[in-house]
C-alpha cells in the first residue's frame, strides 16, 4: 500500500531529468574537439607519424567510437559518457503509455533482461550516437568551404553564385555530383540545419513538461529511451566487473592464470573497461594543469628555485669586444655601431651570387637583396635598408625587416628598388655582374655604346624596365610572392 500514492502521482523515480541529459551530452560533445587539439599538438612534435591521423581525425574517431559504443551499449547498457551519469537505454514497451509499473516494482530483474537492448537496437542506438554526429561534422565543414564564403558576399552585395561552380559542356559523373552537393549545402542544408536544432528544443521542452518520453527525435524514430540505473542494473554490472578475468573465480579455470590476462580475447574487454577510470582521472589532470598555470603558486616556486642560482653573466661571442658589467652605455653603443661597421663592410666582400631568381610568369629576373650572414653582429639588422631593425615585422616566407621596409617593398616604392630599375644604385648581390654581361652582349651588338662606357659619357646605368622586375609583391630576400601583399604582414616582438 506504501507504493499506491506513487503509482496514483505516476512518479517515474528512473527517469532522469532533463539537465541530467543535457549535462551528459555536452561531455559527450567535448570529447572529439579535445581529442583533436591533443592530437595536434602532438602532431607538431611528431608530424611524420601522426599527420596521416589527423588529417583523417574525423573518420578514425568514428571508428574508434563505434568500437567503444558497442561495447558499452552490450555490457553497460548505456553509452560511453551516459555509464559516467548512471544512464541506461532500454527498448520502450508497445503496450499502453509504455509503462509497466506494478511489474517493475515487483519483479525488477525480469523487467530488466526484457526492456534490455537487442543486437538490432544496439546498431540502431550507435547509428544514432556515432552515425548521425560523423554526418553532422562533415557537412557543417563541407558548409564552412562551399557555402558560408557565398552566404557571406550576399549579405555583403556581392554576386550570387560563382561563375566556376557552374556545370561545363560535358561534365563527368564526379563533376555533377559535386554540383549537385554544393547546391544542397547552399539551398536545403540551412532549413536542413535549422529543423534539426528545432525538433531536438522541440522534444527537449515537451521531456521537460513530462509530455513525451523521448529526450530527442532520433530516439523517437528508433524507439528508445534513457533511463537511470536500478538496483537490477548495479547487482549486474557489479557481476560483470567481478567477474572479469583476473577474479578468484576466472583463475581457476584453465588458460586464466598470466598467459590468459595477455591473450587478446581478455585485453579486450580489460581496454575497454579501464575507460571508465582514464575519462574521470584525465579531467582530474587537466583541471590541476590548469589551476597550476592560472595561479601563482608555480611561479612563486619557480623564483624560490633559482634564487639561489648564481648565473655568471651572458658573455656575446662574435663582437669585436665583449660588453662586460662595468662598461658604461656611450661604450656599448660604440661597439655596436663597430659591428654594424664590420657587418656591411663584410656583406660588401660577401661573393655575388651568379643567377637571380626567374618570374614563372614574365620570365624576367627578380631584383632581391642579399641574406645578411649566420653572424650575431646581424642578428638584429634589415636585409634591406641594413640599420638595426626598427618594428620588426616577418613576411610570409620567414624573414623580418623593418615595417616601413618591408611595407614599401611590397608596394614597389622602395628607394632600394626605385634607384636598380633607373640603373642608379647598387642594390642585389648578383647586380655588378648581370650589369657586366648587359655590357658585354652590348658591346658586341653595338659599338657606339661600348665606346660611350669607355669615355665614360654617363655615370649611371641604363634603366632596366622591362629587362627586371622590382620585386614589388615579393619577398626581398626569396624573390616569392607574398599572398596578401601587406595583409599578410605580422608584427614581430624581440
Amino acid at each position: 500500500m506504501e507504493y499506491l500514492p506513487s503509482l496514483q502521482r505516476e512518479f517515474d523515480e528512473l527517469k532522469p531529468s532533463l539537465f541530467e541529459l543535457l549535462a551528459e551530452q555536452q561531455l559527450s560533445d567535448l570529447l572529439p574537439p579535445s581529442i583533436r587539439y591533443l592530437l595536434a599538438v602532438a602532431t607538431h612534435r611528431h608530424p611524420r607519424y601522426l599527420l596521416r591521423i589527423l588529417n583523417s581525425y574525423d573518420e578514425i574517431y568514428a571508428l574508434l567510437s563505434l568500437v567503444v559504443e558497442r561495447y558499452y551499449l552490450r555490457t553497460f547498457g548505456g553509452s560511453f559518457t551516459e555509464n559516467f551519469y548512471s544512464l541506461k537505454r532500454e527498448r520502450v514497451l508497445l503496450t499502453k503509455h509504455g509503462e509497466i509499473p506494478r511489474a517493475q516494482l515487483g519483479a525488477p530483474g525480469p523487467v530488466r533482461d526484457a526492456l534490455k537492448l537487442r543486437t538490432r537496437d544496439v546498431w540502431k542506438n550507435l547509428m544514432v550516437m556515432v552515425g548521425i554526429p560523423y554526418l553532422k561534422r562533415k557537412l557543417d565543414e563541407s558548409y564552412d568551404i562551399h557555402a558560408a564564403p557565398q552566404a557571406s558576399l550576399i549579405s555583403g552585395g556581392g554576386p550570387r553564385y560563382h561563375p566556376g561552380d557552374e556545370l561545363p559542356d560535358r561534365p563527368t559523373l564526379r563533376q555533377r555530383l559535386l554540383h549537385y552537393y554544393k547546391w544542397f549545402l547552399r539551398n536545403v542544408y540551412p532549413s536542413v540545419n535549422a529543423a534539426y536544432y528545432f525538433s531536438i528544443l522541440a522534444f527537449n521542452l515537451a521531456y521537460l513538461f513530462d509530455n513525451t518520453k523521448y529526450s530527442s527525435p532520433f530516439l523517437w524514430l528508433i524507439g528508445t529511451r534513457i533511463r537511470r540505473l536500478g538496483a537490477a542494473d548495479h547487482r549486474t554490472i557489479a557481476a560483470v566487473l567481478d567477474g572479469k578475468p583476473g577474479s578468484s573465480s576466472a583463475r581457476s579455470r584453465p588458460g586464466s592464470g598470466m598467459l590468459g590476462l595477455l591473450s587478446v580475447q581478455n585485453l579486450y574487454p580489460q581496454l575497454l573497461t579501464s575507460l571508465r577510470y582514464f575519462l574521470p582521472a584525465s579531467i582530474f589532470a587537466l583541471k590541476f594543469l590548469e589551476w597550476w598555470h592560472a595561479s601563482d603558486f608555480s611561479r612563486q616556486l619557480a623564483r624560490k628555485a633559482t634564487e639561489v642560482l648564481d648565473l655568471p653573466a651572458p658573455i656575446v661571442s662574435g663582437l669585436a669586444t665583449a660588453v662586460t658589467k662595468g662598461q658604461t652605455q656611450n661604450h656599448a653603443a660604440k661597439v655596436k655601431a663597430e659591428s654594424m661597421k664590420e657587418l656591411k663592410s663584410a656583406l660588401k666582400s660577401t661573393p655575388r651570387r651568379p643567377k637571380p631568381p626567374i618570374s614563372a610568369t614574365s620570365y624576367l629576373p627578380i631584383f632581391t637583396v642579399p641574406m645578411l650572414p649566420a653572424d650575431p653582429a646581424s642578428a638584429n639588422t634589415c636585409p634591406v635598408c641594413l640599420n638595426t631593425l626598427t618594428n620588426p615585422t616577418a613576411c610570409q616566407t620567414g624573414y623580418v625587416f623593418c615595417y616601413v621596409c618591408i611595407f614599401h617593398w611590397l608596394n614597389g616604392e622602395h628607394q632600394r628598388q626605385l634607384d636598380f630599375m633607373s640603373g642608379d644604385g647598387a642594390g642585389a648581390a648578383w647586380e655588378d655582374d648581370a650589369s657586366d654581361d648587359e655590357n658585354n652582349s652590348n658591346t658586341a651588338n653595338n659599338d657606339k655604346d661600348a665606346a660611350a662606357a669607355e669615355q665614360g659619357e654617363s655615370k649611371t646605368r641604363r634603366s632596366r624596365r622591362g629587362k627586371w622586375e622590382s620585386g614589388k609583391g615579393r619577398c626581398p630576400i626569396t624573390g616569392r610572392r607574398v599572398l596578401g601583399g601587406t595583409e599578410g604582414l605580422r608584427r614581430v616582438l624581440i
